[in-house]
C-alpha cells in the first residue's frame, strides 16, 4: 500500500513536533516536509509532492487562507486540511471557499487527525453538515445579499437533477444517501457530482455545499419537505 504523502505547516515549532510524532505512528501515513509559514509552501510542495496538507491559519508571513488559495489554484494541487482553535471562524470559512478539503481544531485527539487525513486522501470532506452549517451562519452576515445573488446566477448552469444532487450534497448526505433518496444508482450520482464540479469550478464537494447554501437551496428545500 502506497503511504499517504503528508506536509506539515505550523509556525509553531512543538505543534509540528506533535504533528509529526502522531503521524508518525501511522503505518500508512509519510510525513514529508515541514515549514513554519505559508511562504515556504508552494516550493515545499513541489518538492515533496504530498497529497494532503496541513495548514495552520494564522502564521506571520503568509497566512494559512492566502497559501491555500495559492494551492488550490494549481492544476495538480494537493488536498489541504486547515488547522484551528477555533469552531465557528471567518477565516475557516473562506479557507474551506478557497477549496480547503475541511478542518480540525488542534486539540482533536490524534486517531481522529489521522482518520482526517486518511479521509481526505481519498476525496471525502471533513466536515459535518451541522458544522458547515455553524460555520455559515457565523459568517451569514458578511456580503450575504452579494454572495446570495452570485450564487444564484451560478447554480442556473446545473439542470433540475443537478440541483437536485447539490442540495443533497449541501444537506450532508453521502452518495449511497442521495443515490436511495433521488432514486438513482451511486455511479450515477457520482457522474452528476462529477458534472457539478466541473460546471461550477469547484474542488470538492465542501465547496458545493457551501454554494448551495448561498443560493438559498437548503433553506427552500427543508420549506418544500425535502
Amino acid at each position: 500500500m502506497t503511504a499517504i504523502k503528508v506536509l506539515l505547516v505550523d509556525d509553531d515549532p512543538l505543534v509540528r513536533a506533535g504533528l509529526s510524532l502522531m503521524m508518525g505512528g501511522a503505518d500508512d501515513i509519510e510525513i514529508v516536509g515541514e515549514a513554519a509559514d505559508g511562504a515556504e509552501v508552494e516550493a515545499l510542495v513541489d518538492r515533496t509532492r504530498p497529497d494532503v496538507v496541513l495548514m495552520d491559519i494564522r502564521m506571520p508571513s503568509v497566512d494559512g487562507l492566502t497559501a491555500t488559495e495559492r494551492l488550490r489554484s494549481r492544476a495538480d494541487a494537493p488536498q489541504v486540511v486547515v488547522l484551528t482553535t477555533f469552531h465557528a471562524d471567518e477565516q475557516v470559512l473562506r479557507a474551506l471557499r478557497a477549496g480547503a478539503a475541511g478542518f480540525v481544531l488542534k486539540d482533536t485527539p490524534p486517531t481522529e487527525i489521522v482518520d482526517a487525513v486518511r479521509r481526505v486522501a481519498v476525496g471525502d470532506p471533513v466536515l459535518s453538515p451541522v458544522v458547515t452549517r455553524q460555520l455559515m451562519q457565523h459568517a451569514a452576515g458578511t456580503g450575504v445579499d452579494t454572495r446570495h445573488a452570485h450564487a444564484r446566477v451560478r447554480m442556473e448552469v446545473l439542470n433540475d437533477r443537478e440541483r437536485e444532487v447539490a442540495v443533497a450534497v449541501g444537506r450532508g448526505l453521502s452518495n449511497a444517501e442521495i443515490a436511495g433518496t433521488l432514486f438513482m444508482s451511486v455511479a450515477t450520482v457520482k457522474t452528476h457530482v462529477s458534472r457539478i464540479l466541473a460546471k461550477l469550478d469547484l474542488n470538492n464537494r465542501v465547496q458545493i455545499a457551501l454554494l448551495a447554501y448561498d443560493a438559498g437551496l437548503l433553506e427552500e428545500s427543508e420549506e418544500n419537505g425535502h
